[in-house]
């Protein structure tokens, strides 16, 4: 099996990218779409960036938001038509919250669309889960606690969720049908010592791979970092032996738990993965990308409330120049490495490319 993570992928689209300059005048569907169908969800993590004081990502958001059923629909028709390749349902809020996840994934298995999903996974069961396992490429789960006591004080539930959401996953993996069943641990300074074992329980439940990610707590990569300082060494240490005595087989371990500063300083004046990887949010607002998501004054591109997607994405090229990076976006980015590599390809020399 290749790779699943790499900040290559979007160079296997060299028609998408040859279009992204401003001055092409070709409009191309987005790649990948995140969805946030609702910004319910049923925990409160503690370092939910969405619900975390002093973080931007959702500072404009409503709680209670949600994409009607039959808007969701016209969604999924527009990115189809659009030749879309792929979406991800995420928050906001759970999607398995969602009251229509069910139809929309439904649709999407009838499509050309690949689909997956992030969940807290403590409604991944029925027949949702069963359409899921059948249809959906992949599907990741939030994790942090490593225990029912300690992921009760995590995550603001019940003590017996942590059991309830390891059995829904075990049984997800019993359906089979495909699909790539992954974990995230988000790792803070409670859990660090706990790495390991976590690893090994979720392991032992079949899931396809962890993926280690920090958790982020402040708009500042420095910030984020002394956060983590610590216990930096402790995690590292506890990744390095869960890699070490876990992975191989039919279980992949990704470490992407690293400080956080080269996600934050921006050196560059436009976005060009917004016309790839764009984000529609439950309030029916299309947002630049998933950092930027409900954020009115520095993430928005408009409003499909009164318009399909497929006519506002079609409509005009000028509004995907309106955010400049280096003054709006000082803060965590998902895509700023990609990015830069990005404006790299699109700035070379062409009468010099073919000098490897």
């Amino acid at each position: 099996m290749g790779r699943l993570y790499s900040k290559m992928k979007v160079f296997h689209f060299s028609g998408h990218l040859d279009a992204l300059h401003r001055q092409s005048r070709r409009i191309r569907a987005p790649l990948h779409i995140r969805i946030k169908p609702t910004n319910v969800c049923s925990h409160r993590c503690w370092y939910c960036s969405y619900r975390l004081k002093g973080v931007q990502l959702g500072k404009d958001m409503s709680p209670r938001d949600s994409i009607p059923k039959e808007k969701m629909l016209e969604i999924i028709g527009d990115l189809d038509e659009m030749g879309v390749k792929a979406v991800t349902f995420s928050g906001g809020g759970d999607p398995f919250c969602y009251p229509h996840l069910l139809e929309a994934a439904k649709k999407l298995a009838l499509s050309r669309v690949k689909f997956s999903s992030l969940t807290n996974g403590s409604r991944l069961r029925g027949e949702v889960a069963e359409v899921f396992a059948r249809h959906a490429t992949w599907l990741r789960i939030s994790i942090d606690g490593w225990d029912d006591a300690s992921y009760a004080r995590y995550r603001g539930v019940p003590e017996g969720e942590f059991s309830r959401v390891l059995a829904n996953m075990r049984d997800f993996v019993k359906l089979g049908g495909g699909c790539y069943l992954g974990v995230s641990l988000v790792i803070d300074k409670d859990n660090a010592p706990h790495i390991y074992e976590t690893t090994r329980k979720l392991r032992d439940i079949g899931v396809n791979s962890v993926k280690m990610s920090p958790c982020v707590t402040s708009n500042s990569g420095r910030q984020s970092n002394e956060y983590h300082q610590p216990f930096y060494r402790v995690a590292c240490e506890q990744i390095e032996r869960a890699v070490s005595d876990f992975s191989g087989g039919d279980f992949t371990i990704f470490d992407s738990y690293h400080l956080l500063e080269d996600k934050f300083a921006k050196d560059y004046h436009w976005c060009p993965i917004l016309q790839l990887n764009p984000v529609i949010g439950a309030d029916l607002n299309v947002y630049a990308c998933h950092d930027k998501a409900y954020n009115l004054d520095t993430g928005l591109l408009g409003s499909i409330k009164e318009r399909g997607f497929k006519e506002f994405w079609m409509a005009d090229k000028e509004k995907f120049f309106n955010i400049d990076p280096s003054r709006d976006c000082r803060h965590h980015c998902l895509q700023n490495a990609t990015n830069k590599m990005i404006l790299e390809y699109l700035d070379l020399h062409r009468d010099h490319l073919e000098f490897i």
